[in-house]
């Protein structure tokens, strides 16, 4: 039986939303066409008819299909045309639609649930990023999933002091804030935040204006659900039942143990005798997985009923914190942030203006300047892996640590350096991706990067019974993040906040919970600012001696031709007469602004001095040091006439051969000058008609 066409009409800020589902991806156990403006995308959700085996985890993907026709596009790579490996932005899109939906289902579910979104048309206007996770909670809708939707995301900007719902793309190029938050009629389950230093107060405001966004965006979905298609109920497993009503007091006397090593001890003699006593009834992992779960409850119980933390720690402590800087010689800057078990090392690069990455994807064609990585071994949490590219993880948490630090990067016009910053965590118990905004801070200002202020991070958990009873956790740690219910990342300056990452395995956040930990989270972040600027209050006052210099000089932008030549062949030229672009890179501005970038302080200068020599016209009476470059001969008798020297990379002269010696006669011209020697000449005179140089040797 085909699928009934259905549609629903969204306000969504100042264009109308339309979903339609039945017109499109019809085999799909569910699929929606969302269409925002001409931005449009397909979601298609497919869903296994049964628990995937051995599985003890939520099997969910999300794949955020970029196709550069949907922008009109083809592909600049000269060999590549078709779509390959998702671009980063493509990752992150796909990264905000999973945290979003993925607490919306019960814990327990087995079956795999395959959500793919992909953009059909974009206008470059209307972002795709919030009608993504609408069209996927409205695929999600048709299908018999336990689904515990429908919600929705939306994008709030901050421009000219007001609050912009779904703003274009254009106003958020002079927005102060850009918030994505997901969530039910009143609760957040999802933030994404880049903000210019923002207080705590403003960015409560703006979560409240988004909630009201979100909720009107809600209601409209139920429109969608198919009548055909009767959903689920979920049960618990039997064995998490039983296997909780056994071990559930001796459990919570192992997590009560603040020793860890006893309570490793203790933990191991539960599951023996646990495994023991279910043999015949549960397979061992099933019964194995029902501790981890008993585990959880018991920690939770152990935070909320007896307000005691696995490690002792009090609710709004920081673990333990040392940083150094400086501690790799060669490299330009370079910062070590511990943090309890979480240890992270981040090193600064810098480089010349050529060096910014090339971005290419169907939303955007440009140039970044600053960069951040981070990789995460599998040593950092004691395992042994397969060590492979950057998976979606390692680009989400590089992706926040670049964005925590972006409103304090120096513009270019100050700063003009690429900027790559790489974090290598080292270790892990908990928020590593804020050990390494914190290291990142550390390396710029080790590096010399004149950065506007310092930034730290702090991720918050908790752990609640109801919207009423909940206790919020600072500085989160590893087993605190697997047993409650937030990982709330917050970076800021003493000013503001920069960046949130916000995610949850509960149903939502309430407007209390969230002021709770804006709260707790900025004392806990001042604390550690101050644990930074002890060891490196400032940025160094010069570079280091490895990094590259960058001198600027500048030429009549007419002459920018002259300068790159036929082909670069000019420009390319001089790189290579002083070793090539190992040693020295040119950069140069539409307006004429030309950058030299090199270690060695002699070689920028006389590249300096060859560049503004093809940036100024020749004038009679100059002197320059050439390069004899040929000799010139008479083309009926063949005999010598005079030598042509190179002036600068781009205009030669010549001196006529009764001008070479110096008052006497030279009968040949290789009797006093041969080809690749260096003379002093001084103009006598130019032709400006036909260009024509005429020297004479000093």
């Amino acid at each position: 039986m085909s699928a009934k066409l259905l549609s629903a009409a969204i306000p969504f800020g100042e264009t109308e939303l339309k979903i339609e589902s039945g017109k499109l991806a019809k085999q799909a156990a569910g699929s929606v066409l969302v269409t925002y403006g001409e931005t449009v995308i397909l979601v298609a959700v497919g869903l296994a008819k049964e628990p995937r085996e051995g599985t003890d985890f939520f099997p969910l993907t999300v794949d955020y299909e970029e196709r550069m026709y949907a922008a009109g596009k083809i592909s600049s790579s000269k060999f590549m045309k078709r779509e390959g490996r998702p671009s980063d932005e493509a990752i992150l899109k796909s990264r905000i639609v999973d945290r979003s939906i993925r607490p919306m289902f019960p814990k327990g579910f087995r079956r795999d649930v395959q959500v793919i979104i992909t953009t059909l048309s974009y206008d470059e206007s209307h972002d795709p990023t919030a009608i993504a996770v609408i069209g996927a909670s409205a695929a999600l809708l048709q299908t018999d999933a336990p689904f515990e939707g429908p919600i929705a995301a939306v994008r709030v900007g901050l421009v000219d002091g007001s609050f912009v719902l779904n703003p274009t793309v254009e106003q958020m190029e002079s927005s102060e804030l850009d918030l994505l938050a997901a969530g039910t009629e009143k609760k957040i389950t999802m933030i994404e935040v880049l903000a210019n230093q923002i207080g705590e107060e403003k960015m409560e405001e703006a979560l409240a204006f988004a909630q009201k966004a979100i909720a009107a965006a809600i209601e409209p979905q139920r429109a969608l659900i198919r009548a055909d298609k009767e959903k689920v109920d979920f049960v618990e497993p039997e064995h998490w039942t039983a296997v909780k009503d056994y071990s559930y007091k001796k459990m919570e006397s192992v997590v009560s143990e603040i020793d860890l090593q006893k309570r490793d001890e203790l933990l191991l003699k539960l599951t023996e005798e646990t495994t023991a006593h279910f043999s015949e009834q549960f397979e061992e992992s099933l019964v194995k997985e029902a501790l981890d779960v008993v585990f959880l409850k018991a920690v939770r119980s152990l935070i909320l009923e007896k307000k005691q933390r696995p490690d002792g720690r009090k609710m709004g402590e920081v673990r333990p914190i040392s940083i150094e800087v400086g501690l790799l010689p060669r490299v330009h800057g370079s910062g070590l942030f511990n943090r309890g078990e979480t240890q992270a090392l981040t090193i600064a690069t810098l480089g010349a203006p050529s060096l910014e990455q090339w971005v290419e994807t169907v939303e955007e064609i440009g140039k970044k300047r600053y960069i951040h990585h981070y990789n995460f071994p599998p040593y950092a949490t004691g395992e042994v892996k397969r060590l492979g590219g950057g998976n979606r993880r390692e680009i989400g948490h590089g992706a926040l640590a670049e964005k925590a630090l972006v409103p304090v990067i120096p513009p270019r016009e100050v700063f003009p350096y690429t900027i790559r910053l790489v974090s290598e965590t080292l270790g892990s118990n908990g928020s590593s991706s804020m050990a390494a905004t914190c290291g990142s801070t550390l390396a710029l200002m080790d590096a010399g990067v004149p950065i506007t202020a310092p930034v730290a991070g702090i991720a918050m958990g908790l752990v609640s019974e109801s919207d009423d009873n909940f206790q919020v956790l600072t500085d989160l740690q590893g087993l605190e993040d697997f047993a409650g219910e937030m990982d709330f990342k917050i970076a800021a300056t003493e000013k503001g906040i920069t960046a949130i990452q916000l995610d949850v395995k509960n149903k939502g956040l309430t407007a209390e919970m969230i002021h709770q930990t804006f709260t707790d989270a900025k004392k806990g972040r001042e604390l550690i600012m101050k644990e930074m600027l002890k060891v490196i209050p400032e940025s160094r006052k010069e570079l280091s001696k490895y990094a590259p210099k960058i001198i600027s000089t500048k030429i009549d932008p007419e002459k920018i031709g002259e300068l790159i030549g036929p082909g670069g062949k000019t420009i390319n030229g001089i790189i290579d007469s002083f070793g090539g672009k190992d040693v020295v890179l040119i950069d140069i501005d539409d307006d004429g602004v030309v950058m030299i970038t090199t270690v060695d302080a002699d070689v920028a200068a006389q590249v300096k001095a060859i560049v503004e020599g093809i940036g100024r016209p020749i004038e009679v009476g100059q002197e320059f040091t050439g390069e004899v470059v040929q000799i010139m001969k008479d083309r009926n008798s063949g005999k010598d006439i005079g030598a042509i020297v190179q002036l600068t990379p781009n205009r030669d002269g010549m001196i006529h051969i009764s001008a070479l010696g110096n008052g006497q006669f030279v009968k040949n011209v290789s009797d006093v000058v041969t080809v690749g020697e260096t003379v002093k000449v001084r103009v006598k005179d130019v032709d400006p008609e036909r260009g024509r140089i005429s020297l004479v040797r000093v």
